[in-house]
């Protein structure tokens, strides 16, 4: 039998409302950086009325963390943001960039779901930016340099103009965006034929952008969310050297199966490690956080030798 390129850990889930010390319904779609030595974990949680709000875990080894005893960002009281966060806070990102770390996350209102940029250097105090797209826009993920002086991100406009596809946008400042344009877009009765949209931060290779993605396959029992792999141009990453054809992780455990959303594996986040391996974090069923370990190597092959058209 065929070793699967992503194994989970055998002690998964990783964290559950159980672990947090505040009223949460659900722990997933975080995430995760390695900061002065530690992983620290951003995750969501809905509250019990529905909303949902940041978390923050930390952990000396990847895989045992110790939630915070407060969040670490609800949705703000007052000026624009508290307008454009009424409903809720959702699925961060975070990006390593010069000397302090870049979160982008999706702020819900009863505007629609749009980004909002924070910043931070030490996950104590945290400061908001810019809300960065208009409605109706998720899953920014901004890459870890500058590219010609500019800041790069990818996102996915919710829209079935160019249904849920990738983009890629450029800023000089991180609060205006554009030269945008589209990048990979889902693949007509493959597993990602639904909608895809970015997953963790960028991961620089000797052969490219490391970027796993969540793709979503419509079944007569609902969607189902998988992990794909792409490879972007170190220079220039509007160009797609290569996306994997098969996906590198599914649904398959109870936790995965069943919850709050069933059939999902939706990550945020990933750490790249010295050893040329990866910690791969990913919400189960929008209930559970769970992470598994891959190689590099074996992500980034798939997309050159085994791989499908960008669209």
């Amino acid at each position: 039998m065929q070793q699967a390129i992503v194994r989970r850990y055998p002690h998964n889930p990783i964290l559950t409302r159980g672990d947090v010390p505040y009223p949460v319904a659900t722990v997933h779609n975080a995430g995760v950086v390695k900061h002065q030595g530690r992983y620290v974990m951003l995750f969501r949680s809905h509250r019990r009325n529905g909303r949902s709000i940041i978390g923050l875990a930390e952990s000396e080894n990847g895989f045992s963390f110790r939630v915070h005893p407060k969040p670490f960002l609800v949705p703000a009281e007052e000026g624009v943001f508290a307008e454009y966060e009424e409903f809720g806070v959702e699925d961060v990102r975070i990006c390593p960039l010069e000397d302090e770390y870049l979160l982008t996350y999706s702020a819900y209102s009863r505007h629609g779901v749009r980004v909002a940029l924070a910043r931070t250097r030490d996950f104590v105090r945290v400061e908001r930016v810019a809300l960065i797209t208009q409605a109706d826009c998720r899953n920014v993920v901004i890459f870890p340099q500058r590219f010609n002086g500019r800041y790069v991100r990818l996102d996915r406009p919710h829209s079935e103009i160019s249904p849920w596809s990738i983009w890629i946008s450029y800023s000089p400042d991180l609060v205006h965006w554009g030269d945008s344009r589209v990048v990979m877009k889902p693949v007509q009765y493959h597993w990602d034929e639904m909608k895809i949209g970015p997953g963790a931060t960028p991961i620089k290779t000797a052969d490219g952008w490391l970027h796993i993605y969540h793709g979503v396959f419509p079944t007569m029992d609902g969607s189902v969310y998988r992990l794909g792999v792409a490879l972007h141009d170190l220079d220039d990453p509007a160009r797609v050297l290569g996306v994997a054809d098969e996906w590198i992780l599914q649904p398959e455990d109870p936790w995965e199966l069943t919850g709050y959303v069933h059939n999902v594996v939706f990550t945020c986040g990933a750490v790249a490690e010295d050893d040329g391996t990866v910690k791969i974090y990913w919400g189960g069923a929008d209930t559970v956080m769970c992470v598994g370990t891959a190689r590099i190597d074996e992500l980034v092959a798939p997309c050159l030798s085994r791989s499908r058209k960008p669209y």
